[in-house]
């Protein structure tokens, strides 16, 4: 972080003459709702550089599977979908409620539409709606849904030098797997189809290998900033404008400890290289203020053998069980609602507070849920990480539960299944638990644990990214302490506190509120009103 005498050196020295390079707009990042802000600003002519700390476009954001929740949008109505910003309001206000200043709700919900439309203007863009569910059972939700996803992008003749950088899927890159050929689809399809709209604007430049060291202040504005590129240091001036969209703190194991008491960074999906919180620093150090660190956009995730951790989901088997042998919440419940019942329980959230995902022979070798990274079964055996026995009480002491308790657990949820109804957990009575179910009989989320060999596999607190930063208005301006703007500074994404606070409403709201921020952003840079 810049001390008083850093700012005050760099304001000293910002001349005209001492800059390396000029633009109107500078991006810090390269994810959604940074490359959204790019395009939004370069589509109104004025002169955007994207600066990208590691080797590929896209952040976490090509790791997504993409839905976006952008209300009342005109792909939703192709769809068949009747939705709008004040249906999505009545939502939103009864699930995040007073935790975040209404102003920017209403910001994020009344210009959803108006982002999309934008954006589709664009050849190189365009949405679909699919049906997943919104996460909360609450005034204004729909049951299948309204999220919108990128259609898929097919592959281009020859090499494009911004297409052939788009990250990797996190399977490829987390197990150095060759990256695919073929079609751009989720995450990577939206990467790849905002930076052919920017290219095609004729107003975007791009960097790779480029981070942002420092932010440049001239009479409390921020003009420009500091970056390092290949061993080089650039002082890049930015006369509109500076949006920092790169992303949280999730892989900065000591920012980690200090703001959520968490042991370190192996367990998020947050992509590698980056998400150190370089941004958030730099905006602390030109005196922003900042909000919901401690937050993050939580996910039960399988651990694997080399200490990392991926996104585990839709569950269509199993049980979550503790140190204890015992259930502790609804295994079926959106990631972000069980990963808070891990916190709550102190489950997986260390290394000597695992918990164990229990199942039985029924499904083989597979894993009964999602895992966006595969699994080697023999890779996990070996690492202790799959445990398998003929009988529970077997399994208990492989472990180190109390047989007891896992036993009767077992019993107990069998009951649930046999009767179809879980008088514990109430798993299998909302939309979203049964989106992803595939057993049988009144309730199709509770399949029973009862036919040997019986397994377990340890699941531990993840993360999607951290969701605390700098605080910003509904123009997507930083904010001092005492709430006034930062004269050229924006903000979004996870670099920014999320407008959604300690919740996660529905799918596709951390990528889809970075996206109108970052549009947001733009709008205002050019000097215009509105998106």
């Amino acid at each position: 972080m810049a001390n008083t005498a850093q700012t005050e050196h760099t304001t000293r020295h910002t001349t005209q003459h001492s800059w390396d390079e000029e633009c109107d707009v500078l991006v810090v990042g390269s994810g959604g709702g940074a490359l959204t802000g790019a395009y939004g600003a370069a589509a109104r002519g004025l002169d955007t550089l994207v600066v990208e700390k590691t080797a590929h476009f896209g952040g976490t954001t090509a790791y997504a599977g993409a839905g976006l929740w952008l209300p009342g949008n005109q792909a939703q109505a192709r769809g068949g979908l009747e939705d709008s910003a004040d249906l999505a309001r009545a939502y939103f206000r009864a699930v995040v409620g007073d935790a975040t200043e209404h102003t920017l709700q209403d910001a994020y919900l009344d210009h959803a539409a108006a982002t999309v439309a934008f954006l589709e203007d664009s050849p190189h863009v365009r949405f679909e709606y699919r049906p997943f569910p919104d996460y909360f059972a609450a005034p204004g939700r729909f049951d299948m849904g309204r999220a919108v996803f990128p259609v898929e992008l097919p592959a281009l003749e020859g090499p494009h030098d911004l297409v052939d950088a788009v990250r990797p899927p996190a399977w490829a890159e987390r197990l150095q797997l060759p990256t695919p050929e073929g079609p751009l689809t989720d995450g990577r399809a939206l990467v790849a189809r905002l930076l052919l709209a920017l290219e095609s604007t004729g107003n975007g430049r791009t960097r790779l290998h480029t981070a942002l060291t420092e932010l440049i202040t001239e009479d409390g504005a921020v003009v420009g900033a500091v970056a390092e590129q290949d061993g080089r240091t650039l002082r890049i001036r930015a006369r509109r404008g500076v949006l920092l969209a790169a992303g949280g703190f999730e892989a900065n194991a000591e920012l980690r400890r200090e703001w959520q008491q968490l042991p370190g960074a192996d367990w998020t999906m947050g992509a590698p290289g980056g998400n150190t919180g370089d941004a958030i620093t730099a905006a602390t150090g030109a005196g922003a203020a900042v909000d919901g660190l401690a937050e993050s956009w939580w996910c039960p995730s399988l651990r694997f053998p080399d200490g990392s951790a991926a996104f585990t989901l839709g569950l269509h088997g199993g049980i979550f069980v503790d140190g204890s042998g015992r259930r502790f919440a609804n295994e079926s419940l959106p990631y972000d609602r069980m990963g808070r019942q891990m916190l709550a329980a102190k489950a997986g959230t260390s290394h000597d507070n695992p918990v164990w995902w229990v199942f039985d022979g029924r499904f083989g070798d597979e894993l009964p849920g999602i895992t966006v990274v595969p699994a080697d079964r023999a890779a996990f055996t070996e690492a202790g990480l799959w445990r398998t026995a003929d009988t529970l009480e077997a399994l208990a002491e492989q472990l180190g539960v109390d047989a007891e308790a896992l036993r009767d657990t077992v019993q107990t949820f069998n009951g649930h299944a046999e009767q179809g109804v879980d008088t514990d957990f109430h798993r299998g009575e909302d939309p979203y638990d049964r989106f992803f179910a595939q057993g049988e009989g009144a309730n199709p989320c509770l399949v029973p644990i009862e036919k040997g060999p019986f397994h377990a596999v340890q699941i531990v607190l993840g993360d999607l990214g951290t969701k605390g930063g700098v605080r910003t208005d509904a123009d997507a301006r930083v904010l001092r302490e005492d709430g006034a703007a930062i004269p050229g500074l924006y903000a979004a994404g996870n670099t920014a506190a999320s407008v959604s606070g300690p919740c996660y409403p529905g799918p596709g709201v951390p990528i889809g509120s970075a996206m109108v921020f970052g549009h947001l952003a733009a709008v205002h840079m050019a000097g215009q009103s509105g998106a």
